[in-house]
Order: structure tokens, then C-alpha cells, then sequence
């Protein structure tokens, strides 16, 4: 992106703010766009030219072959994230007590030529004060301004003045609404708005907060709980260097694939495209079918982190050695295999080997202890290949030791009583029978942290298969390529004088020509971890079983969790830490956002009532603005009469119809049930027959979350 040819500088504001046009507010800004819009395109060309020169690079293998690798993702990611933006990487400037040049802050940092500082990333320490100042701890500022970009044009911008005499040279620009006010009036739509030049300072102190241990931020409808959820994910990336991809990096945890898609462009236009995004269904293959658990105490029963447990009782019960021994006869001898040996060689696995992936190992320790037990004549390897024929001595490996499929394994439980007695003995004979069903694979989301918890415990029952190809493709291609190299040296009598041919007989040489990577494999897990840091948005939803999902994804215990109690459709009765320190988290900090920036003080008057009458003390955030009209109620017959009114009035705006699942949704008008709504926001909501959302907490909280979506207006239709 360039300047705009029409005109000689970054700044297009409308007539009404003319005064703010004053070359004297607006001269020092436009050099500093000149300087980096020639700085950018420097940096633009040279990436391109860097990466270019990278991508022809010898591949090479091994270690070679990842830095290159590693080296070309960076410059595609460096290089696609400037491309991103133009002059509105810039975020603003702020002015320093002891230094009046104004330092510019942006969404990247960047440095011309020789070296001089154009744009200070918004992450680095020194940023702090531009996100963190404020009247009663200007943090050394002296003042502040903010831009308003569209279409790569400056259209508004603002200054804030934290010193008694500072108001000089700023006063056209003091407007009485800030940015970030005056930004909250904005029209929303089906994507999350840039909201990196208007963070707040309670949300960059969070942001900022260090990642070790557990992070609580506790917060009401429209906190921003979820703006700092997104970008701590990108501040942690930046400034922990325990966080980097090599290192495991960050898995960023939403509630539904509708909230996903709303948020999609945040990290990468913070410059993040290497953080794993995804909802707990998507961890494991069948949570994308699986469907809402119907019975409560079915649900109240799987929603125990101490019953996912029943899974690796599930799995022992495969694990335990024959208690009988057997004779195994090869070639010109009877070898006794004993329970002794049976136990040795289900020993042989490392601590934390999963299941189905420890075969191989016991199967080698087997055949180890038997070879020792030969004393004939016969060659080791004919005895080996008897005993790799042997049909007895196979068959009963894999009656001992099992390939197990982890749906099978859980659909067990729920299909086989006394199996589930065995690895549940707590569970009474009437819990026993509830958790049995017809159908043992009809799966709900309550079943996934089961399937999670087994698949992680057995592990993939074709690695070893796969590394069997792997290699077999290896040996193949070492043996035609040896050939080849045989037939050159061949056809070439003459000594070329530096012995290039023959020490292509070098079988490291050979193996340097094969590329590894374009033999078979398989594409890894990526959201199977582990991960250095988790974060989690509307983390009150989570059961304790559920929690275990995240557990395993994360041995450091390095969280970030976002919710609000208040919002939990189950209820949520106890404290953070209590219900944390219950699922296995420890070293546990709560930090709390209490100003609703998004929701007007008119809709939260309405909502307010409703979330009070059955959690007295629920996290109820204050308002900071009016709306422009207060809550409309009507008849669901005027629903039709009321979006055809909004949409003519408005050539921008979204807006969601929640309650109506016969309403058929527009790119303009969303149709969601209450729990989809959950994260999202719209400039107009319309609630239908929300009396029948349901009763108690669930619906109360229903209620409350989908009314309080609304950023502009509210609608309440009900049929009678």
C-alpha cells in the first residue's frame, strides 16, 4: 500500500474536522508517513528478494533441511504480515517527558536503513505507557495520540494531554469523546474489529501479565475479555521465548466454530499465524459429530475428571502379562517361555509409551529373551526368522498385548457393565446402568474427553507400521541409488585425478542424496501438543473432564483462562481457584475487568434483572455509554417489519435474530441459538419468545448472554 496519488499526505478528514487539518498538528506526522512509507517498500522488496533466494536454496537434509525450512516460513510470515497493512501498521505516538520527538508505535516494529527506530513494536516493554498511561500514572507521558484509519487514510485522529501545561498545540485535536469511545459507536460485522490502537489500560495490564502459571481473567458481557485473550496470545508469543514454535507454542481454546470464524483475522493482523486455533470438539475425530448429551445425569455423571480415569484402568486391564508360560519350538529346539519372561518384556516400554506404540518394543524384548535361551546350532538369524514365523507364538503376543482402537475401548464402557464396574468401581450399580446405551458410538460431547483421554493413552496403532514403510523406502532407496553410482563409476574408467566417482561410494554421501521427507510419513497432529501455553475463552462452560482435554495438551500448566461466572450455563457456584485447583491447576492469579465497553447502560438495565434473580452475586460489569434508543418489546409477528426497517436505515451493521430457529439468517442478519451467540456481538439483536429459552440457571443465563450481544440495540419479540 502507498499514499494515495491524489494527495500529498496520509491525512483525509472530512470538512466537520477541519480544525484538526492544521498543518501545525499534522506536519510532523506526514514526514514521518513520507520516511515510512519509502522505509516499507525497502523492506517489502528486500524480503521478497531474501525469500526468493531461500526458497532456491539446496534443500539439503536433516538439520540443514529444517533451518531452511524454518527460514523460509519465517520470511512468508514477516512478509505476509507487512503486506497486511500499509502507513496503518502505525497505531499513534506518544511524547516522552524527557524527549519531545514523538516515538510511533505499530502493530510491527520496523527501522529504516540507517538504523533509526520508525516504528516501535506495540509489545516490546517500551511500548507499555501508549496503552498504559493514564491521568493518575502518566507513566512519563507527556501526551498521546491515536489514529483512525480507513482505506490506508488517516480520517480521525486524538490526543490526550497528561501534564497541566500541555495543552498547547493539541487543543483542536481534544475532542470530547476519546478514540476508544468514540470507536465503541462503530458499526460491527461477521468479522472482530482491529481494536490494537484502542486497548485499554486494565486490558494491557493483563495483557502484559507474565506466563507462568495460571492467569484467571474474570470478566462480564462486554469487558473485552475476549480482546485480551487475543492479543496476551500474541504479546506472549512475542516477548517469551518459551513460547516459539520450536518450543511447542500456543493453542488458543474458543467456545464454537461461529466465535472462530469471528475472530479469525486478529492474530494474523498482529502478526501471529503460527498460534493453533480450535474448539475442545475439534481435538479429537468425533467431536465434529457428536451431539448434545440429553440426559442430565448422563452428563453430570461424564462431566467427572475422576471418571476419565476409568479410561487408563480401561487400558491396564490389556496390560497384564499371561500368568501361564509356553514352549515355543524352532528348528532343533524347544524354548520355554515363561510368566517370568512375560512380565520382563512388558517391562521393556519407557515410562509414558502408549499403548498400541509399545509392541514393537515388548514384541523385540520377546524375541531377545528367547534367542538368549538358544544354545543350538542353527545360525542367530534362521533361529530369528523361525521365531518371527512361529503362528502360536504371534497369536499369543496378541492376545497378551492387544492393538487397541480407542473408540472401541470407550464404547465399551458404556456397553459392558461389568467392565465399567472394573474400571469405575466406585460408580453404584444404578450409575453403572445410566452410563449404558444401546448404542456405544453414538457419541455426545460428553463422551470426547474420554475418546481424548484414550487416544492419548493408546497412542497410534500405526506408527509402528509406518515407520516399518518409512524405512523399508529408505533401504530401497539407498540400494537403487548404490546401484546407480556403481553404473557411473563403471562407465567412467578414467581417475578424474580428485577421486570425485569412487567416493560417491561413501554411504554418507549416498544417504545425503535422499530426501527423507518425500518418503512416505504422515502429517502430525497439531493440535495434539504438547503446547508451552493454552489459552481459554469462555472457559466458565468447561467441566472437569473436559479440563483434562487441555491438561494433557499442556505439561507446564502455563494458562491463560477467560470467562465469566455469571455466563456459565450449568452454573458456577464456586470460586476460580476452587474450581482450578479441583481440576489439577496450580500457582493460580485472577485479574478482573469490571467496565462494559460494548453493551449500552439501557440494554444492561434490562439484563441486569435477569441474571440477579438466579446469581445474586454474578460479576455484573458497568456501562460506559448510552445507546442511541432503549429496549424495544413487540410481537414476533413485527420481527419481519422490524429487520426490513433496520436494514433500509443502514447501509452497514450486523445484526443477529437469537431464539428462532425457523428464521433463516442473511449476510446481514445472523440467526443463532443463544449458546452459538456466546463471544460475538451485533449492532442489532432481536430476541424471540426468550421466556422459552428454558428455566433455572441455564435459561436465565441464556437470556442474559444473548441480550447483552447487542452493541446498539435490542429487540424482545414474544408470541403472546
Amino acid at each position: 500500500m502507498t499514499l494515495n496519488s491524489r494527495t500529498a499526505g496520509v491525512f483525509d478528514l472530512p470538512d466537520r474536522l477541519s480544525a484538526k487539518a492544521d498543518p501545525t498538528l499534522t506536519a510532523r506526522d506526514e514526514q514521518h508517513f513520507a520516511a515510512l512509507g519509502e522505509s516499507l517498500a525497502q523492506v517489502l522488496a528486500d524480503l521478497s528478494e531474501r525469500l526468493d533466494a531461500a526458497r532456491r536454496a539446496p534443500a539439503g537434509k536433516g538439520r540443514q533441511a529444517s533451518d531452511r525450512d524454518q527460514e523460509v516460513r519465517r520470511l512468508t510470515a514477516r512478509l505476509r504480515a507487512l503486506r497486511r497493512f500499509g502507513l496503518d501498521l502505525c497505531l499513534g505516538h506518544m511524547v516522552g517527558a524527557d524527549d519531545p520527538e514523538p516515538v510511533y508505535i505499530g502493530r510491527h516494529g520496523l527501522t529504516d536503513s540507517s538504523g533509526r527506530r520508525l516504528l516501535l513494536d506495540w509489545r516490546s516493554p517500551a511500548a507499555e505507557p501508549f496503552f498504559g498511561a493514564t491521568h493518575a500514572n502518566p507513566m512519563g507521558l507527556v501526551s498521546r495520540r491515536r489514529y483512525r484509519w480507513s482505506h490506508g487514510r488517516i480520517t480521525d485522529y486524538w490526543d490526550e494531554v497528561f501534564t497541566p501545561d500541555g495543552f498547547e498545540g493539541h487543543a483542536a485535536a481534544l475532542d470530547d469523546q476519546s478514540a476508544f469511545i468514540a470507536s465503541l459507536g462503530g458499526s460491527r460485522s461477521n468479522r472482530m474489529r482491529d481494536v490494537l490502537g484502542t486497548i485499554q489500560a486494565d486490558q494491557d495490564a493483563i495483557i502484559r501479565a507474565g506466563s507462568s502459571g495460571t492467569l484467571v481473567v474474570d470478566g462480564g458481557p462486554g469487558t473485552g475479555k475476549t480482546v485480551v485473550a487475543l492479543h496476551r496470545t500474541a504479546y506472549l508469543r512475542y516477548s517469551d521465548p518459551r513460547l516459539g514454535h520450536r518450543r511447542g507454542g500456543v493453542l488458543f481454546v474458543g467456545p464454537h466454530q461461529p466465535y472462530l470464524a469471528y475472530v479469525a483475522d486478529v492474530l494474523p493482523n498482529l502478526g501471529e499465524e503460527d498460534v493453533q486455533t480450535c474448539t475442545l470438539r475439534d481435538l479429537v475425530p468425533e467431536g465434529a459429530a457428536a451431539t448434545a448429551e440429553s440426559d442430565p445425569e448422563v452428563a453430570r455423571l461424564k462431566s467427572s475428571a475422576d471418571l476419565v480415569k476409568a479410561v487408563e484402568a480401561a487400558v491396564r486391564f490389556y496390560e497384564e502379562p499371561p500368568i501361564k508360560g509356553m514352549t515355543v519350538t524352532t528348528g532343533d529346539a524347544d524354548l520355554r517361555l515363561t510368566a517370568d519372561d512375560w512380565a520382563q518384556a512388558f517391562q521393556a516400554p519407557g515410562p509414558g509409551t502408549p499403548h498400541n506404540e509399545a509392541r514393537d518394543e515388548i514384541w523385540a524384548e520377546l524375541l531377545t529373551i528367547l534367542l538368549d535361551r538358544y544354545d543350538g546350532d542353527e545360525p542367530e538369524e534362521l533361529v530369528r526368522r523361525s521365531l518371527l514365523r512361529d503362528r502360536e507364538l504371534r497369536a499369543a503376543f496378541h492376545r497378551a498385548w492387544p492393538l487397541l482402537d480407542p473408540a472401541e475401548l470407550v464404547g465399551d464402557l458404556w456397553s459392558v457393565p461389568a467392565y465399567l464396574r472394573r474400571c469405575a468401581p466406585w460408580l453404584s450399580a444404578d450409575e453403572v446402568r445410566t452410563l449404558q446405551r444401546e448404542n456405544a458410538q453414538d457419541w455426545t460431547v460428553a463422551d470426547l474427553p474420554f475418546l481424548d483421554a484414550a487416544r492419548q493413552r493408546l497412542g497410534d496403532a500405526e506408527a509402528s507400521a509406518r515407520q516399518r514403510r518409512h524405512d523399508a523406502a529408505v533401504a530401497a532407496e539407498r540400494q537403487r541409488r548404490a546401484l546407480v553410482v556403481e553404473e557411473l563409476i563403471e562407465a567412467h574408467t578414467y581417475d578424474d585425478g580428485e577421486g570425485v566417482l569412487s567416493s560417491l561410494r561413501q554411504l554418507d554421501l549416498q544417504d545425503a542424496l535422499i530426501d527423507e521427507a518425500a518418503l512416505p510419513g504422515t502429517e502430525p497432529d497439531r493440535l495434539a501438543g504438547p503446547f508451552a501455553h493454552i489459552v481459554v475463552d469462555e472457559a466458565q462452560e468447561l467441566t472437569d473432564a473436559q479440563w483434562q482435554m487441555l491438561l494433557l495438551r499442556c505439561p507446564s500448566r502455563s494458562f491463560t483462562i477467560v470467562g465469566d461466572r455469571a455466563q456459565a450455563r450449568h452454573g458456577f457456584t464456586e470460586s476460580w481457584r476452587q474450581r482450578l485447583e479441583r481440576v489439577g491447576l496450580d500457582r493460580i492469579n485472577l485479574a478482573s475487568l469490571g467496565i462494559n465497553y460494548r453493551t449500552p447502560r439501557e440494554v444492561m438495565a434490562e439484563a441486569e434483572p435477569v441474571i440477579r434473580a438466579v446469581l445474586p452475586d454474578a460479576n455484573v460489569p458497568t456501562s460506559v455509554r448510552s445507546g442511541v434508543v432503549p429496549v424495544v418489546h413487540g410481537s414476533t409477528a413485527d420481527l419481519g417489519s422490524i429487520l426490513d426497517t433496520w436494514l433500509a436505515g443502514r447501509s452497514d451493521g450486523v445484526a443477529c435474530v437469537i431464539g428462532d430457529p425457523t428464521f433463516r439468517g442473511t449476510p446481514r442478519v445472523r440467526s443463532l441459538t443463544p449458546e452459538l451467540s456466546k463471544g460475538l456481538e451485533f449492532d442489532l439483536v432481536v430476541l424471540v419468545d426468550p421466556d422459552e429459552f428454558g428455566e433455572g440457571i441455564q435459561g436465565a443465563v441464556d437470556r442474559y448472554v444473548a441480550m447483552t450481544r447487542a452493541t446498539r440495540q435490542l429487540v424482545i419479540l414474544t408470541s403472546s
